[in-house]
């Protein structure tokens, strides 16, 4: 049996991952701690819940998670993962955090982005980003994960084929995303009042999005070679989901076909990853309450551009299913374990 916990068990990610490990034979949920709900039933909470899972929420007592679980989740803003990771790795236990203390590789570049400071530098070096697609072997390893960020991973599997090989003129890309208003969290926000969003659209982090920086590292990483993006996020009015349309100036002319072909071959084998028939376009239904990113390629002859459309479920392949795929990894099982479901529609 894999003993969990989940640390900010009551936002939209943690109670997400309650949701997807709250019937599994092979987990044990430990604890389910939340500041604001503690003691309080989490499926009087969410009624959802209620049939499948029976636990009541705590305060965080660190000694305690940190003894009893094999995995811990960190479903919580920046800046809070870093001594609930230290603690767990002087007791030998993993962390996924689902936030962005580990994932950018530079202190300084954390710090100018996040505004606080990275209080574990030691920790940073060793942990490991949580891409499964393209850090596979190394993430079965890790003490600590670094799982990525929702719009990041809908980009960088967009363009993982092509950086991979050398294709794209570097600095030549545009990312365009929309997201679902929980993407934002759960907390209070004027902003994300169903009166402010609905029958509205709207640009926001223009320029300055703090995902900028961790797309631009693992696409670096991947293409061998410095690489920049112009990344716009937007807000749509929805529940979940985010769609991202990328573009590319290419090094060398290319078709159509070829492109298609070379998304096809690499994601040939992922399970989580399906590369849509030509002149077939994805949405974010289709995607929704899955663990699936599901991608529509074409080139533009006239411009000498490649069109990625990207889409995911912003709670699931964005934070909490690609987390349980990250454990489904540590734990030597099959990555699709209690991940395989189709998406819902209408």
């Amino acid at each position: 049996m894999i003993h969990v916990s989940i640390i900010g068990a009551t936002g939209y990610t943690g109670v997400e991952l309650v949701r997807l490990l709250g019937l599994r034979e092979d987990v044990v949920l430990d604890h389910l701690t939340s500041r604001t709900y503690a003691g309080q039933k989490i499926q009087h909470l969410f009624p959802h819940l209620l049939g499948n899972v029976d636990h009541t929420c705590e305060e965080l007592d660190l000694e305690q998670v940190t003894t009893d679980s094999d995995v811990i989740f960190v479903a919580l803003p920046h800046g809070h993962a870093l001594p609930i990771a230290k603690k767990a790795k002087e007791k030998g236990k993993k962390v996924i955090d689902l936030g962005a203390d580990f994932r950018l590789k530079d202190a300084a570049v954390y710090e100018e982005w996040y505004k606080v400071p990275h209080t574990e530098p030691g920790l940073l070096e060793e942990a490991v980003y949580g891409l499964p697609e393209w850090n596979r072997d190394a993430i079965k390893d890790a003490a600590v994960i670094a799982n990525p960020g929702c719009f990041v991973t809908s980009i960088l599997l967009g363009l993982m084929p092509l950086m991979k090989k050398g294709w794209v003129v570097p600095n030549s890309i545009v990312c365009d995303s929309k997201s679902g208003t929980s993407g934002a969290g759960r907390a209070g926000n004027v902003a994300n009042l169903f009166t402010e969003v609905e029958s509205s659209f709207k640009a926001y982090g223009v320029a300055h999005h703090r995902h900028t920086p961790e797309i631009e590292q693992l696409l670096t990483e991947m293409a061998g070679t410095e690489t920049m993006i112009q990344f716009t996020p937007h807000l749509v009015p929805m529940s979940r989901g985010i769609l991202s349309t990328i573009y590319a100036t290419v090094k060398e002319k290319t078709t159509a076909a070829e492109i298609q072909a070379l998304f096809e071959e690499a994601y040939a084998d992922e399970p989580f990853v399906q590369v849509l028939p030509a002149g077939m376009w994805p949405m974010t239904k289709s995607v929704k309450g899955t663990n699936n990113c599901q991608l529509g390629v074409t080139y533009d002859e006239r411009t000498g551009r490649v069109i990625i459309v990207s889409v995911i479920d912003n709670l699931m392949k964005g934070a909490a299913g690609q987390a349980v795929q990250n454990m489904n990894l540590l734990f030597g099982l099959a990555e699709t374990t209690g991940l395989q479901m189709i998406g819902l529609f209408p």
